[in-house]
């Protein structure tokens, strides 16, 4: 089995970015953007995915974090598009229920090669330790077109807004866990009666 490993640099006026993905991982993370929380909520994409997953950022934080997180879910998209290749043999479509105390968060993906994110969640404030709520769903769709899957991420409810986004982010990695396994009966063939995704 060929390694499902994928680096990927972004460089722009606002930020530096170098992400490094192996999808078929144990869960080990380093992460650094400079957003506490954002940190955070990668690290469990990381270990509820088993994926291991470096990333390194420096952004125009003196602004706000937008740059940084939005050219962060950049790469990250970029990285997980690049490490499944041509898709072959893949689950392909997974979801994920989480809870995190009093709230609840659904994930569906489908790995389909088609871009599309439908987000459902609201939050109660503006931030998040030092993360804007309202980056939140941007990094969901940002991550989506650029991972080019379909993604439906919702918040069916909760009081604490750290728990909400908690529950999303786990949701996101065990569903990214199930749908980037690779299916033995599905050998080197493509999930799509098209043949290609």
């Amino acid at each position: 089995m060929s390694l499902r490993v994928a680096t990927v640099e972004r460089a722009t006026r606002e930020t530096r970015v170098r992400v490094t993905l192996n999808l078929d991982g144990s869960g080990r993370a380093e992460i650094r953007t400079g957003i506490g929380f954002y940190d955070h909520m990668l690290h469990h994409v990381a270990h509820h995915g088993l994926f291991d997953l470096t990333v390194h950022a420096e952004g125009d934080l003196h602004i706000d974090a937008h740059h940084t997180a939005e050219d962060v879910a950049i790469a990250l998209g970029q990285a997980l598009d690049r490490a499944l290749g041509e898709r072959k043999g893949i689950v392909r479509m997974a979801d994920a229920w989480v809870t995190m105390d009093e709230a609840l968060a659904h994930v569906i993906v489908d790995l389909s090669g088609r871009p599309y994110c439908v987000f459902r969640g609201r939050f109660r404030s503006d931030r998040i330790g030092n993360l804007e709520s309202t980056l939140i769903p941007h990094i969901f769709e940002t991550l989506a077109v650029h991972a080019r899957m379909n993604l439906h991420a919702r918040v069916l409810y909760g009081r604490d807004d750290h728990h909400k986004a908690e529950a999303l982010f786990k949701a996101l990695g065990r569903a990214l866990d199930v749908a980037t396994r690779l299916d033995p009966r599905r050998a080197d063939h493509v999930p799509s009666t098209k043949g290609v995704l």
